[in-house]
């Protein structure tokens, strides 16, 4: 069979379609929000209770959803998490009271929370160490991505054919995507598009091969270890950044701004449109230092998170500028800071783990990103009112500060352990 040339890049191309594709079925929520609550008669409250539902859903299962990409595949796996996060999103289309709604939005959490787990295993098993960063900035961006184009997309359609089409129609593009994947991924194994040479590639360039066969390591073991914890808890403290800028940046707009709905159309997604180009390019940072300042590859990607970290001083001073337009400009910076952390935090679990544990680190650690960023919209929601946006805001830059140190000391005490075991091998 002829192979493709570059094929690892489609395959995280085909990855970065399938995490849009998720982002914009679960972000019709959001967008279809203001009829939804006229349709529904439900209240901002329940409201809270519907967009909880998934936040927990999506918690509880990224552990699980790794474990089983892990355990079944990710050709198997991904395809059939796809096929039931769209049956779910279209079911969307025949609900009669938020109680329904809040009760499929938790299952869509459910199911749309293998998507991080799944990229980050294709990610391990398809990339060469010093090309990680770039791959996981890519298919990361996707989550931006999505973002972006759900608003259009939903709208049109609602606008068109009504509110239960929009959801049908945008849950209905996994499917496709579904098929697309099951047909056309295969591990670098048995991939017979894969040339000879970008196989030598992969493999010679990875210190962990995804091609080799080796024993699965129990749980226990795994959330034992420096590193995971290395990648949890800076996850834990970024988190709560993302999912205020998703949840809370048109509210805030409109009662601490005073923007109407057309000014928050208009610059909203701006920190969105940051956050891919954060994802991006902070992929090619560590290659950069690597190649051009001699960065060991993982101080590298240390470098990376602790210049991020510093970043989100900038929108820890929103509340110190007098100027709407000032605030979206800190918010940008913000975004493109959070998904470079992000995007480097989240390529250390391709490089500290085989790629038969990567889902099941991956999804580990994203439960505890989510429970820092579901903790931190709760406190938003009990003391936005109370003590304004200002102080709030301010405990981001805080929160990645802390996220970012406890990255060097974790790295730090791993790196030297390995080498104190290394030289007592050798001797």
């Amino acid at each position: 069979m002829k192979a493709i040339k570059g094929l690892r890049w489609w395959i995280i191309a085909l990855v970065c379609l399938g995490t849009i594709i998720n982002y914009i079925s679960r972000n019709s929520l959001g967008v279809l929000a203001p009829e939804l609550k006229t349709q529904l008669h439900m209240s901002t409250q329940q409201y809270s209770y519907v967009v909880g539902a998934f936040q927990i859903g999506y918690t509880l299962m990224q552990p699980v959803c790794g474990l089983i990409i892990d355990l079944i595949g990710l050709r198997i796996g991904f395809a059939l998490f796809a096929v039931l996060w769209s049956v779910v999103g279209c079911l969307h289309g025949g609900i009669g009271s938020w109680f329904s709604l809040a009760g499929l939005r938790g299952l869509m959490g459910l199911t749309e929370a293998a998507a991080i787990p799944a990229g980050m295993k294709a990610v391990a098993e398809w990339f060469p160490d010093k090309e990680k960063s770039v791959a996981v900035g890519y298919f990361n961006a996707g989550t931006s991505l999505g973002a972006l184009a759900a608003p259009p997309l939903v709208i049109l359609v609602s606008l068109h054919y009504g509110w239960r089409t929009a959801f049908v129609a945008t849950s209905a593009l996994g499917f496709f995507w579904a098929v697309l994947w099951y047909a056309f991924y295969r591990s670098p194994r048995k991939h017979k598009n894969l040339s000879s040479a970008e196989r030598k590639k992969i493999v010679s360039g990875q210190c962990l091969s995804a091609t080799a066969a080796r024993p699965r390591r129990s749980l226990r073991e795994l959330l034992g270890t420096r590193t995971f914890w290395a990648i949890a808890l800076p996850r834990f403290f970024a988190e709560p950044a993302w999912q205020t800028f998703s949840f809370w940046i048109p509210l805030y707009l409109s009662t601490a701004r005073h923007m109407d709905l057309k000014q928050i159309a208009i610059y909203a997604w701006l920190p969105f449109l940051a956050a891919d180009l954060g994802g991006v390019l902070g992929g090619y940072l560590s290659p950069f230092l690597t190649r051009h300042f001699r960065v060991p590859l993982i101080w590298s990607r240390v470098c990376g998170v602790v210049l991020g970290a510093f970043m989100m001083i900038a929108p820890a001073c929103i509340g110190l500028v007098a100027s709407p337009y000032m605030a979206i400009v800190l918010f940008c910076v913000g975004g493109f800071a959070h998904q470079m952390i992000s995007g480097l935090v989240n390529t250390l679990s391709a490089d500290f783990f085989d790629s038969s544990d990567v889902g099941t680190v991956a999804g580990f650690a994203g439960m505890a990103a989510w429970i820092g960023g579901l903790g931190f919209s709760l406190l938003v929601g009990a003391l936005a009112d109370i003590v304004g946006y200002g102080p709030l805001f301010a405990l981001l830059g805080c929160f990645d500060l802390v996220g970012a140190a406890l990255l060097v000391l974790l790295v730090r005490g791993h790196l030297k352990l390995a080498h104190a075991t290394l030289a007592t091998k050798l001797a």
